[in-house]
């Protein structure tokens, strides 16, 4: 809980009031490794923040996976489409590793705005944060090359997420064939 509560102190200035309703609205889960937190077609009815472990949203295309985000320890995560529109899902949610959250659902983060006001700004900045992820992703899909993807994620990325991440899963989130993710690879260790 105390590294959920200094994530938050770094975006927020909360008072103990404040904390104290946070942590009684605030739910501990464990996940398996491989597990489906989220289905495609389902309502995200939670946000989680990561204590330990790594979780991935990827959808189906013409069944193949395409991921699109990777989190990690001290990490928000959703579908946040679904979770903000509270409409189904077009994105899973799957434990990459076995992995312990902090979650909130919907309508119990809503009541903690209304009951203090001054977290709706933690509500915007993560939802900020998401948006320009969002926002620079789309433009290193579109213009660099998958070179350049692959050292722009390596060097954003958390280190965790870089080592622990199967190889064809960090293709699909990079927009490239898993062989040009290899070669990629070979030319960054040969240079």
């Amino acid at each position: 809980m105390e590294n959920f509560r200094h994530h938050i102190s770094q975006l927020i200035d909360i008072s103990e009031i404040e904390w104290s309703s946070i942590k009684e609205v605030t739910v501990q889960e464990h996940f398996n490794t491989k597990e489906t937190i989220l289905d495609n077609g389902k309502i995200a009815r939670n946000i989680y923040f990561i204590k330990k472990g790594l979780i991935r949203s990827f959808y189906l295309l013409n069944g193949q996976e395409i991921n699109t985000y990777f989190a990690c320890d001290n990490q928000f995560i959703s579908s946040y489409a679904s979770f903000i529109a509270q409409l189904p899902s077009l994105e899973q949610l799957e434990t990459i590793e076995e992995t312990e959250v902090l979650s909130i659902s919907y309508e119990k983060l809503n009541a903690l705005y209304k009951q203090h006001p001054k977290l709706e700004k933690l509500g915007r900045i993560i939802a900020e944060k998401n948006y320009l992820c969002v926002v620079d992703r789309t433009l290193s899909m579109q213009t660099k090359t998958a070179k350049e993807k692959y050292l722009e994620f390596i060097d954003k990325y958390d280190f965790k997420i870089i080592n622990n991440v199967p190889q064809h899963q960090i293709a699909t989130f990079l927009g490239i064939a898993p062989e040009s993710l290899s070669r990629v690879r070979k030319q960054i260790s040969t240079s």
